[in-house]
């Protein structure tokens, strides 16, 4: 099975982005590229008060993201045997038009612009979608504590703000592996059903497959 050089795998908050990740890095001999995200002080006040830490969560990622991709992606050997992220930047922007404000979004959204240059493109993106109340069952089995305390809306609104996005790129494909409930850690033919389904050609614009 032959995949793209470079895959970026999303998905809402509990989809199983970073397992899927680390486990075709490691099966396939890919560089891995994991958000670093559980150091953000933000994090557990926002889950509890979303409106009064909204921003400073945000930007912590930006900066974050942005810190760890020039980094990763400079490198000059990258794409020798390939790489595989768990994130794309771009969430950065859509995680932040579901938690700003109108007046802070744009200010936010002038920061990014500037700091969203000079990356590579992933060949592919892959999506990872699961309905809310499965993404909510995988948040309370990894059990997380500051997670606890995030919202159905939440869930949903991120959701819709992945679809609006991928419906209106026509730059690269992306494929929606609709996952259900299935678990491609314990069932091994998900996986390799998944794996398949990546290494397979598709148009720029978005691709919705049932797996």
């Amino acid at each position: 099975m032959v995949l793209p050089s470079f895959i970026a795998i999303e998905g809402n908050i509990g989809a199983g982005k970073t397992t899927l990740a680390s486990q075709l890095a490691h099966d396939f001999n890919r560089r891995l590229i994991l958000e670093e995200f559980s150091d953000n002080p933000f994090l557990p006040p926002f889950y509890r008060e979303p409106e009064r830490y909204a921003f400073p969560v945000e930007l912590f990622f930006m900066a974050e993201r942005h810190k760890q991709l020039q980094a990763e992606l400079a490198q000059s050997d990258l794409f020798t045997n390939g790489v595989i992220a768990d994130y794309i930047f771009i969430k950065t922007l859509l995680f932040a038009r579901n938690t700003l404000p109108e007046e802070e979004f744009r200010l936010f959204s002038r920061l990014f612009k500037v700091m969203d240059a000079g990356f590579p493109n992933p060949e592919l993106i892959v999506y990872l979608h699961r309905p809310v109340e499965a993404l909510q069952a995988n948040i309370a089995k990894r059990g997380r504590e500051y997670e606890q305390e995030i919202q159905d809306d939440y869930l949903a609104n991120v959701q819709a703000a992945y679809f609006n996005y991928f419906g209106s790129q026509k730059d690269l494909p992306v494929v929606v592996l609709d996952l259900g409930d299935k678990n491609f850690v314990e069932d091994q033919g998900v996986f390799q059903r998944m794996v398949q389904l990546m290494g397979e050609p598709y148009p720029k614009g978005m691709t919705t497959v049932l797996v």
